[in-house]
C-alpha cells in the first residue's frame, strides 16, 4: 500500500535538493530507516540521496555517528542535543550537504516522566552552517508515531533547503 502523502514529500524533497545541487544524508533512530526508504522510493532518488544511518544503540550512536558519551548521559538518547549530534556527525560521515536525524520513544513502552512515549526528537543540518531542532510529543500507536516521524523530517528537509546558505537557527 503507497502512502501517498510520504510518496509526495519525498517526491518534493527530492525536487528541491536536486534544483540545488545538494544530497541528503539521515540519521534514524526510532524510524529504523523509514525516511531512507521513502525518500529511495522515489526513481532517481541516487541523484540527491547519499546514504542512511540507521543508529538505533546509544552506541552505534556514539561509533557511527560520533555522538558524544557525555551528551547521551547528561541528555539522555531522546533529546535534542543528541539528535543535533546525529545530524552533524551524519554531514561528517557522509558526502551530503543536508542531514536529517530523529531520535524518540516510539512506544509503547520505553517512555518515563520526562520523556513519555511518543516524544521524538528532530535535527536537520545543513552545509555545517545550519543547524535546527525540534523536540515533539506525537500521539498514536508505534506505527503511528513512527510515520508522523516521517512526515515532520521531510517536512523539516523541505523547510531547510530553502534556507539561505548561511542561516542558523
Amino acid at each position: 500500500m503507497v502512502d501517498k502523502e510520504l510518496e509526495q514529500l519525498a517526491m518534493d524533497v527530492g525536487r528541491a535538493l536536486k534544483s540545488t545541487g545538494l544530497n541528503l544524508v539521515t540519521a534514524e533512530s526510532c524510524t529504523g530507516g523509514w525516511v531512507g526508504e521513502a525518500v529511495t522510493a522515489i526513481a532517481g532518488s541516487s541523484d540527491w540521496f547519499d546514504r542512511g544511518f540507521i543508529t538505533y544503540s546509544n552506541a552505534a550512536k556514539r561509533e557511527v555517528l560520533g555522538v558524544a558519551a557525555a551528551t547521551l548521559n547528561q541528555h539522555g538518547a531522546v533529546s535534542e542535543e543528541t539528535a543535533r549530534e546525529m545530524a552533524l556527525g551524519a554531514l561528517k560521515h557522509s558526502r551530503a550537504q543536508v542531514s536529517v536525524a530523529i531520535t524518540g520513544v516510539a512506544g509503547p513502552g520505553g517512555g518515563s516522566a520526562d520523556t513519555p512515549v511518543g516524544t521524538v526528537c528532530f535535527a536537520w543540518a545543513k552545509n555545517d552552517a545550519a543547524l535546527c531542532s525540534e523536540r515533539h510529543l506525537l500521539e498514536g500507536d508505534r506505527t503511528e508515531v513512527r510515520r508522523q516521524s516521517v512526515v515532520i523530517a521531510l517536512r523539516g528537509i523541505l523547510g531547510l533547503s530553502s534556507q539561505d546558505e548561511t542561516a542558523v537557527a
